[in-house]
């Protein structure tokens, strides 16, 4: 079996190299491609180098949000927060509510932009969870919804939202489950041209402080942004990239500076 240092350190070789043009103008090299993962219930001490060795070497290679956190508790309102910018007042994890308003995918609709959400499991797999899509709950954002086997990480929508089953996103399974399912999945992802790919957990306890990342040929190398920052910052952060006006909190959430490539 391949080392897992090598498998990681092999992948991200590519984007650990300047881009073509680069100079040293302080212009931020917009994404073309955003990826958010979202994985489940862990506090920073929880996902470490003996417990999740690929989580920790992407850290490593690229750029840590060390005072990330969730909004709330349990896990749909804070997926609802992520790609609306509010909680909508949800306070549980329903399966049968509706939620009105934006999302940051019709913001890309009318801007004529593509994006998807991908589920793995989805519709009706043993291990998928719906709070875990929060695409579902908006009428007009469901179609946009497909099985995680869809995803192909050459043909990217502008924006894509995944979601791991409750196994491989290490909701009811160990950590080491979901962090052998970040080796399948993330490589292909970091030789993409001007990708951002965020790896966020949704809560933790007991401060709802979570691991984050952030990965791929948008980022700058070795970096680390520090300042607090939740969900409504990440969403202001992709917002803020494909030049779309902040929703709801998002508007007043500082966003992820100093961690992206220059032009």
């Amino acid at each position: 079996m391949t080392d897992v240092r090598t498998l990681v350190a092999t992948a991200v070789v590519a984007a650990a190299l300047p881009l073509a043009g680069h100079t040293h103008a302080a212009t931020t090299e917009r994404p073309a491609h955003v990826v958010v993962i979202v994985l489940e219930n862990k506090n920073p001490s929880q996902v470490d180098a003996q417990t999740a060795p690929v989580f920790s070497a992407l850290g490593r290679r690229y750029a840590r949000l060390t005072n990330y956190f969730g909004i709330t508790h349990p896990s749909l309102p804070n997926y609802l927060a992520l790609v609306s910018g509010s909680t909508h007042g949800i306070h549980t994890d329903c399966t049968t509510c509706t939620v009105d308003g934006e999302t940051i995918g019709d913001e890309l609709t009318r801007t004529g932009r593509s994006w998807a959400a991908y589920a793995e499991g989805f519709p009706s797999g043993p291990y998928f969870a719906k709070k875990h899509v929060p695409f579902l709950y908006f009428r007009h954002d469901a179609a946009h919804v497909e099985p995680l086997s869809r995803f192909h990480p050459r043909r990217l929508p502008t924006f894509a939202f995944v979601a791991p089953n409750l196994c491989d996103d290490m909701h009811s399974c160990p950590v080491a489950t979901g962090d052998v399912w970040l080796r399948r999945f993330v490589p292909p992802l970091l030789d993409q041209p001007r990708t951002a790919v965020f790896v966020v957990f949704d809560e933790g306890w007991p401060s709802n402080h979570v691991p984050a990342l952030v990965l791929g040929t948008a980022v700058r190398p070795h970096s680390t942004f520090a300042r607090r920052v939740d969900h409504y910052g990440l969403l202001r952060t992709i917002e803020d990239a494909f030049g779309l006006r902040p929703l709801g909190a998002a508007a007043q959430a500082p966003p992820i500076t100093g961690i992206w490539r220059t032009r």
